[in-house]
């Protein structure tokens, strides 16, 4: 097994560790889920607080403790701008320049030696339904949500009592040791150990045991100081969260069992458990702990799309952010609040709540099976205008007669040099021209009237790109809406490049570079697509929802299902992909559908009615087999799917799946 990732950091600067230094710092706390009583559970995030300061060390003690806390910046630089820059941005942290006749003095410390590998976790591989057995019938046993955290305690201290001392990695917040750092580079910290357990503590969440740097000394880090992490150990009182600790490989099938219980409260306090549990009474907290075992495997295995997947961590994080301010504002009030201070707090609390509510609504089977479980769109239609003229719209820097000279002698033009406001200055029964250049819009996430809007010139000269800072790109709840000879570049939005939420919308020689899924029709919706080019998404090409209906004709459909999970291997998605309760409507006709990681189409069937066929079609009958041909052809019958003269090749998983859950 590959040991852990190993950098060196440059020493262009240096910063005081304790010495000489008073007021503020900024120490760390577990973080996670918020309790009831505020503390954090899981993770690290910084908690700043006011302590008293060390005695100041001087002479060569003093000037050894200061340089030994790096100043990272990982991206290259030379040794003069590392000098620089460094000293000029950290206005409140003191850098300190040691002389160089002294540096040269002082002996170089051995480089660390690589970290051994840790304990792989067996729940990785695990199923859902062996992860749900584990949860809630080993560890949790029924309990009540207010005693989720006991049960846990309990579980952890069984398997901790295996073996009192052990080595592990301690990994630990970069920010901790190093005034900068990127990261995307290191995320963590990592010091190789010897665990010392100590007797049950209270919450599983909040144990703490007993660290102490063993021989070799070993981190991820290759050039970070010895005598810093011995520092930064006193500061601790070399106590550290249990759950910071991960086992080193080789030490029995007890470590294992300890590596295993640290992992499951770990996935149970990130994943699991919501701090609202034990304030709200639940009949059967395992049911629940159920569904979001469900939804966690959902998300890993695409049946959620990745970018709808994004949007709830987004909010899951949102929330416990939110959740954090909160108790920082309400601690930082001395005496009694203020009315502003008071009016501050409701607000923040009621931010909460509705994220709250959204989570809950996440969390539901029934709310999200459809997809997006509630409208983008809350504007209004204008219909049309009361004089009942339509007016063209010419989005272009410049206009000239050259443009026009097309147009009907009686047609009403206006001419804008920004789409949006184009855009929203449509009623129905309106033409927006658009003419080569480089566009962003906002608005074509707000489509509710009649409107053409199509490119003049090559599709690939007209270039509209998303806002990266909102969630959608192109959604329509319009009777019937256009698009034409266009080129949509998808930056940083996570919902599908175009949503189809109700009416129907057509799709005209245009290409589509995705970055989140690819088209999204909802329940009740209709597509049209022909001549257009489908490419990039991380989830399937097309994503039909139940009740839908789409025609694709001569369209290609390649590269998607670029899902960011930790495990794309177990996802099905690919160029098409048809989720059935009840069934889409879909017509495809010579489209080319081709090296997409998934399937070329792939079908979800969420009951029990296509399973026997679909596991034929599981055994990989060869190709050409008519028994097989005409399997397919019934389920095709059975789920309204016209399929002639497509071009489907070179997908990883396969041209064709019927996937039941």
């Amino acid at each position: 097994m590959a040991s852990e990732f190993r950098v060196t950091v440059p020493e262009d600067s240096v910063r005081t560790l304790s010495p000489g230094r008073s007021g503020e710092r900024v120490v760390f706390a577990p973080t996670g889920e918020l309790a009831a009583s505020g503390t954090l559970k899981s993770g690290m995030s910084p908690v700043r607080s006011v302590v008293a300061s060390p005695r100041p060390v001087k002479g060569k003690a003093g000037r050894e403790a200061a340089r030994r806390r790096l100043q990272l910046q990982l991206q290259p630089v030379s040794q003069d701008e590392g000098q620089g820059e460094g000293a000029a941005e950290e206005e409140d942290e003191p850098l300190l320049s040691v002389p160089e006749e002294e540096e040269e003095e002082e002996e170089e410390e051995e480089e660390a030696q690589p970290l051994p590998p840790v304990c792989v976790s067996p729940m990785r591989g695990m199923w859902r339904d062996e992860k749900v057995a584990l949860y809630c019938d080993e560890v949790l046993q029924s309990c009540k949500a207010e005693d989720a955290d006991e049960a846990m305690s309990k579980y952890l201290s069984e398997k901790l009592k295996l073996k009192d001392k052990w080595l592990g990695v301690w990994k630990t917040n970069p920010e901790l040791f190093f005034v900068k750092y990127e990261e995307a580079s290191i995320p963590f910290v990592g010091i190789l150990v010897e665990v010392t357990c100590k007797p049950h503590q209270s919450s599983s969440s909040c144990f703490k045991v007993t660290v102490s740097v063993v021989e070799p000394f070993s981190s991820n880090i290759a050039n970070i100081p010895r005598g810093l992490v011995d520092e930064i150990l006193e500061e601790l009182e070399h106590s550290v969260p249990l759950l910071e600790v991960y086992p080193v490989e080789g030490q029995g099938s007890d470590i294992q069992d300890i590596a295993l219980a640290l992992e499951v409260v770990r996935f149970f306090y990130d994943f699991l458990w919501r701090d609202w549990d034990d304030e709200e009474s639940c009949e059967n907290y395992t049911a629940l702990i159920e569904e979001r075992i469900n939804l966690w495997c959902d998300i890993q295995d695409g049946t959620i799309p990745g970018p709808i997947a994004q949007r709830f961590k987004k909010t899951l994080e949102k929330y416990k952010n939110k959740r954090v301010e909160l108790i920082e504002y309400q601690s930082n009030i001395k005496e009694d609040p203020s009315a502003a201070e008071a009016v501050e707090c409701w607000k923040k609390y009621y931010e909460i709540v509705m994220l709250c509510g959204l989570l809950k609504m996440w969390e539901d089977l029934r709310l999200r099976v459809h997809g997006p479980f509630f409208p983008r769109i809350l504007r209004r239609r204008k219909g049309k205008r009361d004089f009942g003229k339509t007016i063209t719209h010419i989005v272009a820097k410049v206009m000239t007669t050259d443009m026009v000279k097309d147009l009907p002698s009686d047609t009403l033009l206006q001419q804008h040099d920004d789409l949006d406001l184009a855009v929203d200055s449509c009623y129905s029964g309106d033409t927006v021209v658009i003419f080569p250049g480089e566009y962003q819009a906002v608005n074509l996430a707000l489509l509710t009237d009649d409107i053409i809007i199509k490119g003049v010139g090559k599709r690939e000269e007209i270039m509209i790109t998303s806002e990266p800072s909102h969630d959608s790109f192109v959604v329509s709840k319009a009777d019937n809406v256009k698009l034409m000879n266009l080129s949509l570049i998808q930056q940083g939005t996570v919902d599908g490049i175009v949503v189809v939420e109700s009416g129907h919308m057509t799709l005209e020689n245009c290409i589509l570079k995705c970055e989140g899924t690819g088209v999204c029709v909802l329940t009740g919706a209709a597509l049209t697509v022909t001549d257009s080019e489908i490419t990039g998404a991380q989830g399937a090409g097309v994503e039909l929802y139940p009740g839908s209906i789409a025609i694709l004709e001569r369209n290609e459909i390649h590269h998607c299902n670029n899902l960011r999970t930790s495990d794309s291997s177990k996802s099905t998605l690919g160029g098409v992909n048809m989720k059935v309760l009840p069934a889409p409507k879909l017509k495809m006709t010579n489209n080319h559908i081709y090296n997409n990681n998934g399937y070329g189409v792939s079908i979800l069937q969420p009951t029990e009615q296509f399973f026997i066929v679909a596991e034929a079609l599981n055994k990989g009958a060869a190709s050409g087999d008519k028994k097989d041909e005409n399997m397919l052809s019934k389920v095709m019958q059975n789920l309204n799917l016209e399929m002639n003269n497509n071009k489907i090749e070179a997908n990883l998983k396969g041209d064709i799946r019927i996937v039941t859950s």
